[in-house]
């Protein structure tokens, strides 16, 4: 399936809010997992039904409910209808294409950002999409897969450390969107020492090989792209909104993260230059040597051509040609093309064309 945009077939000629998955299953089954807490208690379980989850719907406590899996379109559905969620954030959820933005509805806020993480393997940045609902009292996690990206904010939230335990449900989905960006930076500076890295390949060594990293990391900065932009762009809207759902004591966290969105966009956009600088470097090396290919064909082209006009002179068959018959005019013939090479290398190299 395309990197870049999801084919969505399958959702033609259906009505909005149609919960349809489109994208690619990342996963065999789904898992719904549970974190209720407050500053004097926690507790973690996985629901079985999801049913059961409506009880934290209204709880003074705060409650993060996470989706492992949003292939399971009867799941979702569910979990629409437990927790009274509108059509289209459900019909949004399944469809893994979205663009990263932030919507609000009566109750809720719902945001849509791209999950990133690096293939060492194949080099290659690979994408996931978060939907996120933030509600009164709860959040909810639509993720394609499971994975270990928030795992440092459930460390923090078992062990009490910082302010996550003591805040609300706001600082709850800050402590995750954080998360993301400080990912995006990572992998934005992990990519981009490959890509300083290479400025002396092509400097020194321009191949084939280098050309295709060239062309390999232009294409895996552009994906980064692609996924940061909007996710600035949600942060900007995030926090020009009026919502009791976020609290003022939150706001300052998400100015500061409006800070680290603007500053991935400037890494990768200076690594994008830095790119397009590599392959101008690698044209131009490549563009030197034909022509010092060609320098060097067209010097002895031209020294050979007046060599060979004396020699189609001199073996013309004429009857009376002079020296015809002189015992040293083979030696005199090449005497006078050895002459006229010495003096055509040296006007070249007076030229500073040698």
């Amino acid at each position: 399936m395309a990197r870049f945009l999801k084919k969505n077939k399958e959702s033609l000629h259906r009505t909005p809010g149609s919960v349809i998955f489109v994208g690619s299953q990342k996963m065999k089954q789904a898992r719904v997992s549970v974190m209720d807490y407050d500053q004097g208690s926690l507790r973690e379980l996985d629901l079985k039904k999801i049913a059961d989850g409506e009880r934290f719907k209204n709880a003074d406590s705060v409650t993060w409910i996470n989706v492992d899996g949003v292939h399971d379109t009867d799941l979702i559905t569910e979990i629409g209808r437990t927790f009274d969620l509108h059509p289209l954030i459900l019909e949004d959820i399944v469809h893994t294409g979205q663009r990263p933005r932030v919507e609000e509805y009566d109750d809720c806020l719902f945001l849509v950002v791209k999950m990133l993480r690096f293939d060492k393997d194949q080099e290659q940045v690979i994408g996931e999409q978060l939907s996120m609902v933030l509600g009164p009292g709860f959040l909810l996690t639509f993720q394609e897969q499971a994975g270990d990206t928030f795992e440092p904010v459930r460390e923090r939230i078992r062990r009490q450390k910082g302010r996550v335990r003591g805040a609300g449900i706001d600082y709850l989905a800050y402590a995750l969107l954080d998360t993301v960006v400080d990912n995006y930076i990572f992998i934005i500076e992990r990519l981009g020492e490959k890509v300083e890295d290479l400025e002396e390949e092509v400097l020194f060594a321009p191949s084939q090989a280098v050309l295709e990293k060239i062309t390999r990391y232009k294409r895996e900065m552009n994906y980064i792209r692609k996924s940061v932009r909007p996710f600035r762009e949600l942060i900007l809207q995030l926090n020009s909104l009026d919502s009791d759902l976020i609290s003022d004591k939150t706001v300052p966290f998400l100015r500061d993260m409006q800070g680290l969105a603007l500053q991935s966009v400037e890494i990768i956009d200076t690594y994008r230059e830095m790119l397009f600088d590599h392959l101008n470097v690698y044209n131009t090396g490549v563009s030197i040597k034909l022509n010092e290919i060609m320098k060097v064909l067209t010097i002895f082209s031209a020294i050979f051509i007046p060599l060979t006009f004396i020699a189609g002179i001199y073996g013309t068959n004429f009857e009376y040609l002079p020296e015809l018959h002189y015992r040293y005019s083979y030696f005199v013939f090449w005497a006078v093309l050895l002459l006229v090479a010495l003096v055509m290398i040296r006007f070249f190299k007076k030229r500073d064309w040698l």
